[in-house]
């Protein structure tokens, strides 16, 4: 019997075939249907995983690793911690400021078995984006790296935290690696800014002194908050999505249901080089890796793209998630295809649209198809996965993963047939429950019927499979056409000597708005007309860019999705760059 954990089996959604057309095009072996609260809770996750797994390897960085034996030590002193010197109560938030270390998933853990809520918070925030985050969510306590702490002193004045737990890069090690890490990070690269906060807790002496008590255990049930995943950030101050272990647990299950054909318990090696903090690498490398008794090899920096490289250099791995932006790097990193992909059987590309250029530049490099997913913050957050065993890329986001349901809708919510253009809508028990004391919000995007209107613009094919257009807000009207950025920027990216391209709309007197394309070069030898040249062989005349850039990087998130707000804010917004710099197309 799990710890933690139901036998019985009660699907969330019992619905007939016929409401589900992509149920018949579902690989063998993966259920019409899951339990969403298979676990009661991530903590009867974790506990069971660190019984079953004990001496595996769990998770791996900088040279260290850490087994699910040392997982379970660690996480329950850190909560020991928690309950006793800080005096946390249940349901109290805790904010976490770290890259992809092994502090991370012991502090995750350790705060989720002492029943507090997680907020993820991103290390390059600015002190205004933290400052509003840390608000926001009431987070009185925050654990953060050395590194980013001089952010945090700049403004912890102004928020309510009162406990500060401070990690360095060492903490994880032995000694004397332990110290010369430390030496290394402060002392020689110099990457730790001069910082002072009053009565700062070293996480280690945490880690000591948590070791030493006696664990509370702490009655975690599925309808408590488990996170508050901030998210829209990039359209306005970020809201709380609130996330309960019970949809954390299904989407975990989900997830865990897709791909149990194509992998073997307590045997995979995963590459996670997005971050932890973010919903997409919690879910699907962390958590549901963990479930399987999978090793998670940690990325700490992976803009640091031939470091990336000399690290996966010696391991063979089984599976990796990324972006298009990630996948592209490695593919251009000198030495990544010398690496030896025998073991790769899991490529999975999520957050931001993948381009087909990069799809089959990767599968005639590794030899494996990247399998698309779609998914949201809201939605814990996988929505749709393509099969992994793909043959090839099919410019689809996949289909509804087991227990949800997608629906194409119109402005008036009314639902579209196949291959008919709309909103995505989605239902299943890995919706959120709301945004955090943010009731207009939530109404905005929630159904009275639970359905998430996520925003997104796609069909779906009769054979089930849904195709992702483009975000609504993101649509370019040209003389009243619907031009979708996505499609333009992989057909541009298509050219050879073009590595990053992004595609808004500016204001044009003519056609109301037109298509404006700011790309990088990977050939510095390309041009404006061969772009043009190649754009009349693939896009009709009104998707055809009217003005094209050439830039030396792109603006991107933290997972390396490029931000289209932030290139409006640059080239289409009053007293940005003049895109009439530019040669409009005649």
């Amino acid at each position: 019997m799990r710890t933690n954990s139901k036998m019985a089996i009660q699907p969330e959604i019992s619905l007939a075939p016929a409401d589900r057309p992509w149920l018949a095009s579902y690989p063998p072996g993966v259920p019409h249907d899951i339990d969403p609260e298979f676990y009661a809770s991530l903590v009867g996750l974790l506990e069971d995983s660190v019984r079953r797994f004990a001496q595996r390897p769990a998770f791996s960085a900088l040279g260290d690793t850490m087994s699910y034996a040392d997982l379970d030590r660690y996480s329950r002193a850190f909560a020991t911690f928690l309950q006793q010197s800080l005096r946390l109560a249940k349901g109290e938030r805790i904010a976490i400021m770290m890259p992809n270390v092994l502090q991370y998933p012991v502090v995750l853990f350790g705060a989720l078995r002492a029943g507090l809520v997680v907020v993820n918070t991103n290390p390059l925030y600015t002190a205004r984006e933290l400052k509003h985050q840390l608000n926001d969510a009431d987070a009185h306590t925050i654990v953060v790296l050395e590194n980013f702490a001089h952010v945090l002193a700049s403004c912890i004045a102004d928020t309510p935290v009162r406990n500060v737990l401070v990690a360095r890069t060492g903490d994880m090690s032995f000694f004397p690696k332990s110290v010369a890490l430390n030496f290394a990070v402060k002392h020689i690269k110099k990457i730790v800014p001069r910082y002072d906060i009053p009565g700062e807790i070293p996480l280690s002496y945490a880690f000591e002194e948590g070791g030493v008590g006696t664990f509370e255990r702490v009655d975690v049930g599925p309808d408590d908050l488990a996170f508050l995943q901030y998210t829209g950030g990039t359209t306005g101050l970020a809201r709380g999505a609130m996330l309960t272990h019970r949809n954390m647990v299904a989407n975990v299950e989900q997830a865990a249901a897709w791909i149990r054909p194509h992998v073997t318990e307590g045997q995979e090696v995963i590459i996670t080089a997005l971050p932890l903090y973010h919903i997409f690498s919690l879910t699907a490398n962390c958590l549901t890796f963990m479930k399987i008794g999978g090793l998670n090899q940690l990325i700490p920096n992976p803009r640091d793209m031939r470091g990336f490289v000399r690290t996966l250099r010696p391991i063979r791995f089984s599976a990796i998630s990324g972006v298009n932006t990630l996948f592209n790097g490695l593919l251009n990193t000198r030495g990544f295809d010398k690496q030896n992909f025998s073991a790769l059987k899991v490529s999975l590309a999520g957050g931001t649209a993948l381009q087909k250029t990069t799809a089959d530049r990767w599968a005639a490099t590794t030899g494996s198809t990247i399998a698309e997913a779609y998914g949201l913050t809201e939605a814990s957050p996988a929505v749709c996965i393509n099969p992994l065993d793909l043959d090839e890329y099919n410019g689809c986001i996949g289909l509804p993963v087991p227990s949800t349901e997608v629906s194409i809708r119109d402005e008036q919510g009314v639902a579209l047939g196949a291959n008919e253009a709309g909103e995505l809508w989605v239902r299943g028990p890995q919706v959120m429950r709301g945004y955090w004391r943010q009731a207009e919000e939530t109404a905005k995007v929630l159904s009275d019927d639970g359905w998430l209107r996520t925003g997104d613009i796609g069909e779906m094919q009769p054979d089930g499979y849904v195709r992702l257009l483009d975000r609504k807000k993101d649509v370019i009207l040209v003389s009243g056409f619907n031009v979708y950025p996505n499609e333009v920027e992989d057909a541009i990216a298509e050219l050879e000597g073009v590595r990053e391209v992004g595609v808004i709309g500016v204001r044009d007197t003519d056609t109301g708005e037109a298509v404006l394309a700011v790309i990088v070069k990977g050939d510095p030898s390309i041009t404006e007309l061969q772009v043009r040249k190649h754009c009349r062989e693939v896009l009709t005349a009104y998707k055809q860019p009217a003005h094209i850039l050439f830039v030396s990087e792109l603006p991107k998130n933290n997972v390396g999705k490029v931000l289209r707000r932030e290139l409006r804010k640059q080239y289409a917004e009053p007293g940005s760059a003049k895109v009439e710099t530019t040669q409009k197309a005649g």
